[in-house]
């Protein structure tokens, strides 16, 4: 499995000939997100920055598009939604927390969360996860940014025990300083980005809460 981030909580995961794309940037959103063709798209919310199902099709072939809470299964993959909730743009909106099972391993996006009041449904999924996406750009006291902010993502990460933690929506929306609030809060400010993760389940043995950040390419 190969996994690529292209900014705000658009992640590229690639598995064999399969990919996988979360929460891709529309073309009306006002930062600059990638283009390429996915077999299966997940939605958690309906903004610009996270709506950008028109950038995943390629050619004839339309990506099969997930955006809501549900079970699902395609080709193979079994991927679950669960209602969670969003301040993002300055309002509250429904947020789709997504669980995907592929390789056997379990992967966690929390898409544009901002509330830690979870379903218990959600928690006990999430308690299963090998490798958590969180967002955690917000600032408190500035409305509008609407996602976790650093310190409140990484109490929420850790309670998960996730084997790795990956970091989203940092850089250019919310808080700019949130990657480094957030890996000082972690007590791994040394962990420097890289440009992809490539990883099997056996690379997982040993990991606890292991945090990498993907630069944005």
């Amino acid at each position: 499995m190969v996994i690529t981030y292209h900014g705000v909580d658009f992640f590229k995961v690639q598995f064999g000939d399969t990919v996988l794309a979360v929460n891709p940037i529309s073309k009306d959103s006002k930062v600059k997100g990638a283009r390429f063709g996915s077999d299966i798209t997940l939605i958690s919310l309906n903004s610009p920055e996270h709506n950008g199902a028109d950038v995943t099709s390629r050619g004839e072939k339309e990506s099969f598009l997930i955006n809501g809470p549900g079970e699902y299964e395609v080709s193979g993959i079994f991927i679950k939604g669960f209602l969670s909730k969003s301040n993002y743009g300055s309002k509250v909106s429904v947020n789709t927390i997504y669980t995907v099972s592929l390789e056997g391993m379990n992967i966690c996006f929390l898409g544009a969360l901002s509330d830690t009041a979870l379903s218990a449904e959600a928690k006990e999924a999430i308690e299963e996860t090998d490798i958590l996406f969180v967002p955690i750009g917000g600032l408190p006291a500035q409305a509008g940014t609407g996602v976790l902010d650093p310190g409140t993502a990484h109490k929420l990460a850790v309670q998960f025990e996730p084997k790795i933690i990956i970091p989203s929506h940092f850089g250019g929306i919310g808080d700019p300083s949130a990657l480094k609030k957030f890996l000082k809060e972690a007590g791994e400010e040394n962990v420097k980005p890289i440009d992809k993760l490539t990883i099997k389940k056996k690379d997982l043995d040993g990991k606890e809460g292991d945090i990498i950040v993907l630069d944005v390419v």
